[in-house]
């Protein structure tokens, strides 16, 4: 079955492609070989998986790790053509173009600039944490050390969280930083 496009446009566009889930790296591998191997480096120009920066806080230790921005999902810059689109589309591990039934449609210019913000590091590292209201810590480092304590408040943006601690029989609540702490 022949798709064709309603229009050829000589303007590269970005367009969104689903792969199966875990598979981003081995398609923009595959898809960059096909690119060299059937000549398209004059319509395909640039293949994205998005990953950006997180700064996870497990276990009192801080860690930063590289997540899919999309999971299951390339980014293409290409020229939409026949040629191109069925290269792309019969990429393995390629599902299809995202747009409805067999039309892709390509993002906007403020779409694509900021998934490329994200991507590039340009925007500050998302904050994971595994604390929440309720949960009792250990304090592992300042003047608190050893105190156990239960958690009232995460305050992800600042990088701190506030515990009940148990001060001269009195419950205070005192800041820490999320590397002060860990979990029991």
């Amino acid at each position: 079955m022949s798709t064709k496009l309603d229009s050829t446009t000589e303007k590269p566009q970005w367009f969104v492609v689903h792969t199966y889930s875990g598979y981003e790296n081995k398609v923009r591998a595959n898809l960059e070989k096909r690119v060299d191997n059937m000549n398209m480096k004059d319509k395909i120009f640039q293949v994205i998986v998005p990953e950006e920066e997180e700064v996870e806080y497990k276990e009192g230790k801080k860690k930063i790790v590289k997540r899919k921005v999309f999971p299951g999902y390339v980014v293409v810059n290409m020229i939409m053509s026949d040629d191109s689109w069925y290269v792309v589309r019969n990429t393995p591990g390629v599902t299809g173009f995202v747009g409805p039934g067999s039309k892709p449609i390509p993002l906007e210019d403020e779409e694509i600039e900021a998934i490329l913000k994200r991507a590039s590091g340009e925007v500050a590292p998302r904050i994971r944490v595994h604390f929440s209201p309720g949960q009792t810590l250990r304090v592992k480092s300042g003047p608190f050390q050893g105190m156990m304590g239960l958690v009232q408040d995460v305050m992800v943006d600042r990088g701190k969280l506030r515990m009940l601690l148990s001060i001269f029989g009195r419950e205070t609540p005192v800041e820490f930083d999320f590397n002060q702490v860990e979990e029991v």
